[in-house]
């Protein structure tokens, strides 16, 4: 099974910029965009179903903003909109699909880059976003959670970690919680395969970030314990420039 995950930063943008005939090309088992700022209405499944792809959409209240969509070349088992806690899903930030071996999570973390009452938010949805992946792992014990997480984990994932260490994406609070997310028994599933810097899946528009690769690697793709035999490959795929990330992909065997 090949996933990819790719926050698209608008996916109407994102289809302006010939992403459907990369989708295409890069023909993946699910795909998890995040970032989607489409609802169900103005969103055009059409194209996705000619790929061959069943389509889940968990878009935000609020128009034009955040949003989940997951397609998948297998009908899922079944599919669950939502983490059931209504504060975080009228932001349209988890999705997930079910299939025999494997289930798939999507998940758009916030960010608090706006300043201290997003930052607030974020803490309070990481801790309650643990406690909803660890209740899920109960019963789906091989699980797929990726992802834009708006963190990056240590200061090999970020370009410059000392003049970040006060930003909110890269707070003492919030790579600490990422270490304890790990320690329950998941897997950063690029850093199983590769444990070089420079290899980021977010760059600034400003000051030509991209072209001098002065990035983050905020997005994931997280396996459980269960899974980690079975993991073949996983990758950043930065030449993919539809969006200000890039896609992450895992393949498990």
């Amino acid at each position: 099974m090949k996933i990819i995950s790719y926050n698209v930063n608008g996916v109407r943008s994102a289809i302006s910029k010939g992403f459907i005939d990369w989708v295409k090309a890069a023909d993946p088992d699910v795909l998890c965009l995040q970032e989607i700022k489409c609802d169900e209405a103005a969103f055009d499944k059409q194209v996705f179903e000619n790929l061959g792809y069943h389509s889940f959409i968990h878009p935000a209240v609020k128009k034009g903003y955040s949003g989940v969509a997951t397609f998948t070349k297998q009908k899922p088992v079944s599919a669950c909109i939502g983490c059931g806690e209504e504060l975080y899903d009228t932001e349209g930030r988890v999705l997930r699909v079910d299939f025999p071996e494997y289930s798939v999570m999507n998940v758009y973390m916030p960010s608090g880059s706006s300043g201290d009452v997003r930052q607030d938010f974020k803490m309070k949805w990481l801790d309650f976003f643990l406690q909803h992946v660890e209740k899920e792992k109960q019963t789906l014990p091989g699980l797929v959670i990726c992802g834009d997480y708006n963190i990056c984990h240590q200061p090999v994932d970020i370009h410059n970690p000392k003049s970040n260490a006060k930003s909110s994406g890269f707070l003492p609070e919030e790579r600490e919680w990422f270490s304890h997310f790990l320690s329950h028994g998941y897997v950063d599933s690029f850093r199983h395969f590769n444990a070089e810097p420079h290899n980021y899946t977010w760059w600034s528009y400003r000051a030509g970030a991209r072209n001098k690769n002065l990035g983050w690697r905020i997005d994931y793709a997280i396996v459980t314990e269960s899974l980690k035999d079975k993991l073949k490959r996983a990758a950043i795929l930065p030449e993919a420039k539809h969006s200000d990330h890039c896609p992450v992909l895992v393949e498990l065997g």
